[in-house]
């Protein structure tokens, strides 16, 4: 179809229905395209043209909104169409417009269960839930306007209301990119202001590569941490990602190393970058499955208003012990949360157990139990608290302590190991 009218009109206002007394009485001749600028959903506050283009013979198109209107220059949502006039009549009306405003309400968050990291072929769920009791929500994609999906609310455990969105499967070679909103049933063309874009990574089958941070995956709030990812020598591009899904990093190898890649993105650490990351490599034919998860953990090196304070770290029975004898590592705090162990130099994982209120002791603790130990338990070790709610936002450290085990020689510090396990002391004393 050749445009020849492509014009903005608010004539002919009124019901959806057409109205003869109105002469704008629609016809046979081909329907007319209508479409909105810069598209159909519009930011709140923001200009947006709605375009209604005829054929060559068409001399001036008119535009309906279904219902009767509220007044123009304070609610503009709702349905559309347009006709336009030649001299052969009116034309068929175009199909309907759903003309929507967002910006309304505070935004929902996304995010993808289990992972937003998904291999070739496979489904994902995406969850769009908010602690406003919202009626549905609208999952759009980038790159696909017009497939915006809408489900009901359901209740969620920790908010007012969510939705699930199954999507798959999802293939590589194309962005899988998403944001959600919220509307209430009274005002289902009102929604709320966009989420956070999630966007999903697509794995394929080859090895995985490895991630670490460095220099190591517990910073300090306000210092760098670079991540590496290392895959294999056929690499060309690595993508980095977060649990949140949001737009992944893209580093090439680097020259001297064509099997490694830096990230370098963190430059001053904060809570906003903690959480789980992983990396993918892709080479010519596909993409490589997802590394393992690494954990980015920030704590204070001061202790600001409102945060967790340091907690404290003892021994018993003593910090010296005899080898193949057990001690416990206790763990005090003034606030209730969780606790976590760590042995400087050590090379396994950390050991994070909750906080049990002591009547005894006036504080709530963590006991780890090691043993029986022998000289690779040798070290120093030190404690931190988190919020429970803030799994990833740790407190200063306790002070070091030192634990010694007699009779054995001493410790050969690649030797080191973590060979026990942690657990709370059931009475709470």
């Amino acid at each position: 179809m050749t445009p020849a009218l492509v014009v903005l009109v608010l004539a002919c206002e009124g019901t959806w229905s057409w109205d003869p007394a109105s002469g704008c009485l629609p016809g046979t001749l081909p329907r007319p395209i209508l479409w909105a600028e810069p598209g159909s959903v519009i930011a709140l506050g923001r200009p947006g043209t709605l375009w209604c283009q005829g054929t060559l013979e068409a001399q001036e198109c008119r535009l309906y909104r279904e219902g009767i209107p509220e007044p123009w220059d304070r609610v503009y949502t709702g349905r559309y169409s347009c006709v336009c006039l030649s001299t052969a009549g009116w034309s068929e009306p175009s199909d309907a417009l759903e003309l929507r405003v967002s910006g309304a309400y505070s935004k929902p968050s996304l995010s993808a269960l289990p992972s937003p990291v998904v291999t070739s072929g496979a489904n994902v769920t995406l969850q769009c839930r908010s602690q406003l009791g919202f009626h549905r929500f609208i999952l759009t994609e980038e790159g696909v306007p017009w497939a915006a999906r809408t489900r009901s609310s359901e209740p969620h455990p920790s908010a007012q209301s969510q939705a699930l969105f199954p999507v798959g499967p999802v293939t590589p070679g194309r962005r899988w990119a998403f944001q959600c909103y919220g509307s209430y049933r009274e005002n289902p063309s009102v929604w709320s202001e966009p989420s956070d874009a999630l966007e999903l990574g697509v794995t394929g089958t080859l090895s995985k590569p490895s991630i670490w941070a460095d220099p190591g995956p517990l910073v300090a709030v306000g210092s760098p941490v670079t991540l590496w990812c290392q895959g294999s020598l056929q690499a060309e591009v690595y993508h980095m990602y977060t649990e949140s899904g949001r737009h992944p990093w893209e580093m090439r190898p680097q020259q001297d190393s064509r099997h490694k890649a830096s990230f370098s993105g963190i430059t001053s650490m904060s809570s906003h970058d903690t959480g789980q990351y992983c990396c993918v490599y892709w080479t010519s034919l596909s993409p490589s499955q997802p590394s393992d998860p690494l954990t980015l953990v920030v704590h204070w090196f001061a202790s600001p208003a409102g945060m967790f304070p340091a907690p404290s770290l003892s021994a018993q029975p003593s910090p010296v012990v005899a080898s193949g004898e057990n001690v416990s590592l206790s763990c005090g705090s003034d606030e209730a949360g969780t606790a976590h162990l760590l042995k400087e130099g050590g090379a396994g994982p950390l050991h994070s157990l909750e906080t049990r209120y002591s009547h005894g002791a006036g504080l709530w603790q963590a006991t780890f139990l090691l043993g029986p130990v022998n000289s690779t338990q040798r070290g120093i070790y030190r404690c931190y608290c988190a919020d429970t709610n803030k799994p990833h936002v740790w407190s200063l450290p306790s002070d070091p302590l030192q634990l010694e085990v007699s009779g054995e020689g001493p410790a050969l510090s690649h030797q080191s190991s973590w060979s026990v396990v942690g657990r709370v002391n059931p009475s709470g004393e």
